[in-house]
């Protein structure tokens, strides 16, 4: 019982940390703009996507992650500059609907260049299991959880360290005294939509060797990934960790304990409970302490 609960532990703290990595970019985009973007999904797919084809035209793999997370930060600048904002000044729920057209766009796209197959690629580290207590670790595991952790870190340094992320935070709090005070905010936009791109591409490049990919995988990881923004505390950076990692155990504990069935529906069932009485999610007290 014990090796099985553990197998069903480590399934879950993969896919978690790629559905924290997801809300993650919510977070960022949010508190830049105060706008949802429902095309975060799509990010992850163009991620592990890009990187089958590449590796697929011969290119090395480093040169192939590379440009797997550059173009897709490229077209995050791109949906902001040519879909939001225009729109500026639009209603929330217009805005919404214009992030799910770009994903409608950018899913249409990829679904004509690179056709409607299952794709993955070799993991970095062999497929060799790691045993621990009689359950199967998979060094992709080790992959997804480091370079998770290493890319929260690196957040946290950029927003408390540098000027570029304090601009960011300035801007979240209040956008006016931002630009009062000498911030280019329509940069501070840019800059969040192309991080909030690469973070989302490099949780599709991590999963691809574990999961495999498709055109159309982003619908539900960008759905989950905005269940745990939700449940974290939207806008919270923290949360948007914690709230990947529980989604991705309570999803992986239901498939395994009840039924694979119900496995993408333990997320949605998490989301109403917690928001039944936590209505601000686990660690959003206020909406002025975004972080």
């Amino acid at each position: 019982m014990l090796s099985q609960f553990l197998q069903f532990m480590f399934s879950g703290v993969t896919v978690g940390a790629t559905y924290a990595l997801a809300a993650l970019g919510f977070t960022l985009i949010y508190n830049a703009s105060n706008v949802i973007n429902f095309a975060q999904g799509e990010f992850i797919m163009l991620g592990g996507m890009l990187t089958v084809f590449f590796l697929k035209t011969g290119l090395p793999m480093p040169v192939a992650l590379v440009l797997a997370v550059a173009i897709p930060a490229a077209v995050g600048i791109l949906v902001e500059k040519l879909a939001i904002e225009p729109a500026k000044g639009a209603e929330v729920v217009g805005l919404i609907i214009i992030t799910i057209g770009a994903s409608l766009v950018l899913r249409g796209f990829v679904q004509i260049w690179l056709g409607k197959g299952v794709a993955t690629f070799p993991a970095f580290s062999g497929d060799a299991p790691i045993a621990i207590g009689g359950a199967a670790l998979a060094p992709q595991t080790l992959w997804v959880l480091g370079t998770t952790a290493a890319i929260v870190v690196a957040l946290w340094l950029f927003f408390n360290r540098t000027l570029a992320g304090k601009a960011i935070l300035a801007t979240s709090f209040d956008p006016l005294a931002a630009q009062l005070v000498g911030i280019n905010t329509q940069w501070v936009l840019l800059v969040s939509f192309a991080l909030s791109a690469a973070i989302g591409a490099i949780g599709g490049i991590l999963l691809t060797p574990i999961t495999m990919t498709s055109y159309d995988v982003g619908i539900m990881l960008g759905l989950k990934g905005f269940v745990a923004a939700v449940v974290g505390g939207l806008g919270n950076g923290l949360g948007a960790v914690v709230g990947g990692l529980m989604v991705g155990i309570i999803e992986a504990l239901s498939a395994g304990y009840i039924s694979s069935a119900y496995k993408d529906a333990a997320p949605f069932l998490l989301i109403f409970v917690v928001l039944f009485f936590l209505p601000r999610g686990l660690f959003g007290a206020k909406a002025t302490e975004r972080v």
